[in-house]
């Protein structure tokens, strides 16, 4: 799965950096010269073939996003199918109706007094030879628990859109996010 996601993630990055064709679909062609991209010893088990996806999708998750960091996910519960499946960074699985699955996440989230995320990039793909759309986003992530605690934590994440435009799946990839000491200036003479 985690290769999957890899080759997903890498497989977007180069429709994303294909020119100003945001329509053209990756097919191991480089648009310019013709020429094909080795991809050997390997086969994507999923899908080789992307295009940019639709913007309204990564809008949807950015609003997921906010109402996460707000402390109530009652207004993104529209947003999810009727089940969903959510593959969290601590390596469990969140599986059932939406209403369950957003119960959980919101009793997830209430663990926390404040949580402010940060985000790098967001952008929403298609699979061409699968006909699924997708939204990965990168972001950091500060929560503050009950007790005062700080923690932090860098994620990537995929969202699925069903035919219907609703969430019915997300892959979470977490690392914890160190502090980074400020590089200290100091004048030369």
């Amino acid at each position: 799965m985690k290769k999957m996601f890899i080759l997903a993630i890498t497989v977007s990055l180069i429709a994303c950096n294909s020119g100003d064709n945001k329509t053209a679909a990756f097919s191991g062609k480089d648009s310019t010269d013709k020429t094909t991209i080795n991809t050997a010893p390997y086969t994507a088990m999923y899908s080789s073939s992307f295009q940019m996806g639709d913007p309204r999708h990564a809008e949807t998750i950015l609003s997921l996003w906010s109402d996460w960091d707000n402390g109530n996910l009652e207004p993104s519960k529209k947003h999810f199918a009727d089940t969903v499946q959510l593959y969290t960074s601590d390596g469990s699985l969140i599986e059932g109706s939406r209403d369950s699955a957003v119960a959980g996440a919101q009793n997830f989230r209430n663990m926390f007094t404040t949580v402010k995320s940060t985000l790098q990039a967001i952008f929403p793909v298609k699979s061409t030879s699968t006909n699924e759309d997708w939204v990965c986003i990168w972001g950091t992530e500060v929560m503050t628990d009950k007790n005062g605690k700080i923690d932090s934590v860098h994620l990537q994440e995929t969202w699925r859109f069903n035919k219907q435009g609703k969430i019915d799946a997300m892959l979470q990839y977490g690392r914890v996010a160190k502090p980074v000491s400020p590089i200290k200036m100091t004048p030369t003479n």
